[in-house]
């Protein structure tokens, strides 16, 4: 069931450029890259849509880009509203309707996000295989119904995953994959909780898309989940973490993404 706010969000969308479309993307800090490669592309402003939410971030474009891209019609977000610029768990939640009413059944969320693993570094991609919600937060509190009960047991689709693994076997771009945790931010984590999220079973940790994933799957899209690494989390190395540095390094892991994501588009058809 798609609400109705998202079904005008797509109605205006669809004035700009009406397409078959069937894949949306959501692209986070440094990743904005792949919103180059749309052919043709139409962008239309988050702040031309009424309900979409005002980005502040400054590494985020807060645009809709939509076009084709190795031959597959695309609703690319370029940006994405976190909880820690307003305080709403549900800032995300009339695009992600929009791109379910406008047809797309796939959802592919990516991030810049801390590793805490030493064999995975700045500038590697990893592919999320699950995830551990400690922000305290869900973007489905407050909903009335009973749809609010959305399992969560295969949110990062097992199929979309296994072809999105293939898609970076077949390109030659070495991919892991790994459990992110999401904490609201904004300020970066301590030693002290990354110990902890360690020993949780963590490999990643971020301030994004687990909000989005929490409403795709509410809304009937399959997920999935790609991560630029941007430096080592709290304590492991003994050096500070900016978000200057998350602006600098995730480019190097975005262009990796950038190839596995063509090359699976390119492969869907």
């Amino acid at each position: 069931m798609i609400e109705n706010a998202g079904r005008r969000a797509a109605d205006l969308i669809r004035r700009y450029a009406e397409l078959p479309y069937e894949v949306g993307i959501v692209l986070g800090s440094g990743l904005a890259g792949l919103a180059e490669d749309v052919d043709d592309p139409v962008r239309v402003p988050f702040s031309a849509i009424p309900g979409f939410p005002r980005v502040a971030v400054s590494s985020h474009a807060g645009e809709v880009v939509l076009g084709r891209i190795e031959g597959v019609p695309v609703v690319i977000l370029s940006g994405r509203a976190h909880y820690f610029e307003e305080g709403n768990a549900q800032a995300m939640r009339e695009p992600i309707a929009a791109v379910a009413a406008l047809g797309c059944d796939t959802l592919i969320l990516t991030n810049a996000a801390g590793s805490l693993r030493s064999e995975v570094g700045p500038g590697e991609a990893v592919l999320i295989a699950d995830h551990i919600n400690l922000s305290g937060i869900n973007p489905l509190m407050g909903e009335p119904t009973d749809r609010r009960f959305v399992s969560m047991t295969a949110a990062y689709d097992p199929r979309l995953r296994a072809d999105i693994l293939g898609a970076a076997e077949r390109e030659g771009v070495h991919l892991t994959t790994g459990v992110y945790t999401y904490l609201a931010g904004p300020t970066f984590e301590t030693p002290a909780e990354i110990k902890m999220i360690s020993r949780a079973g963590a490999h990643l940790v971020g301030m994004s898309t687990v909000p989005e994933v929490i409403l795709g799957r509410y809304f009937g899209l399959r997920c999935a989940g790609l991560s630029s690494v941007v430096n080592f989390a709290a304590g492991m190395t003994g050096a500070d973490i900016s978000h200057k540095e998350t602006k600098e390094l995730a480019p190097i892991g975005a262009v990796k993404i950038e190839r596995i994501l063509r090359r699976y588009l390119r492969d869907r058809r």
